[in-house]
């Protein structure tokens, strides 16, 4: 609000190409696996348990929306058509006891030591989605390393789940479903897709939306592999974060594109 009433300031807001979230370790390859996580059921679970809307309003504080697809909402080939799991700590409780956890498990979630554009404070949303877990049995101390370390170590799988979160290279699905979420990207050492993630009917998608120029055709595949993804539930997509930018009134014709790349080839100063 303050810099919002200040005459010499003005704010630009626009929503970002991005896209923060929780990975849940499902590679029984990675030396962080731990078994809770093949159960669809315990993902799920967690999926409930965490208070995303909460974790926006106080810790993004208004500057984000609520995900429910890793695909943001103004993206084509978003699925406006999946619903996202409520926060309900009994249906996590039951989902977990079926599961064969009625008194819960003890994991560990890892959080990055630096500001992100897609996640500002991820410690403190670390502490929060610790205490929504602690509420439903699942004891997870936080860990953390400085960021090349943290990043070598999730992309060898040492953790069960972690966070982080990707600002996109070029506004196509391709660019987070097959990054980030496919098998091809889920190689032990150097894994874009965190959540050692394979699953061959996604993996399928990715390929004929690749191979096809049909735009439609791609738009159907892309929302078929949300669909999957959210049943899957690899991750607990947090939130989009809104690009916002401040700068003095006397500039215009600057430009922020959606991927966060500053253009200034027809931004100008006026005299003062």
């Amino acid at each position: 609000p303050k810099i919002e009433s200040d005459p010499n300031l003005q704010v630009l807001t626009q929503p970002g190409l991005n896209v923060g979230y929780l990975a849940m370790n499902m590679g029984k390859d990675t030396p962080g696996f731990q078994a809770p996580f093949a159960d669809v059921r315990v993902r799920q679970a967690i999926n409930y348990a965490i208070n995303k809307k909460d974790i926006v309003e106080h810790l993004y504080k208004g500057t984000a929306e609520v995900a429910k697809n890793p695909l943001p909402p103004t993206l084509w080939g978003y699925n406006d058509t999946v619903q996202d799991y409520e926060y309900n700590p009994d249906k996590a409780k039951e989902l977990l006891k079926e599961a064969g956890y009625p008194n819960g498990f003890k994991t560990n979630l890892w959080a990055m030591p630096v500001s992100r554009p897609y996640m500002f404070d991820p410690i403190k949303i670390a502490t929060a989605i610790q205490e929504d877990l602690r509420n439903v049995g699942i004891d997870a101390p936080i860990v953390t390393y400085d960021w090349g370390t943290y990043l070598d170590k999730t992309e060898a799988g040492e953790h069960a789940m972690c966070l982080l979160g990707w600002t996109m290279d070029y506004a196509d699905p391709d660019n987070i479903i097959y990054v980030l979420l496919d098998q091809d990207a889920a190689t032990v050492g150097s894994a874009g897709n965190v959540a050692f993630y394979r699953n061959s009917q996604i993996h399928e998608i990715n390929m004929e939306a690749q191979q096809t120029s049909d735009f439609n055709k791609r738009v159907e595949l892309y929302e078929q592999a949300q669909v999957l993804i959210h049943n899957d539930a690899p991750w607990v997509t947090l939130a989009h974060s809104k690009q916002i930018i401040v700068f003095n009134k006397n500039v215009s014709g600057f430009v922020l594109y959606p991927t966060g790349d500053y253009r200034f080839e027809n931004t100008a100063i006026a005299a003062p």
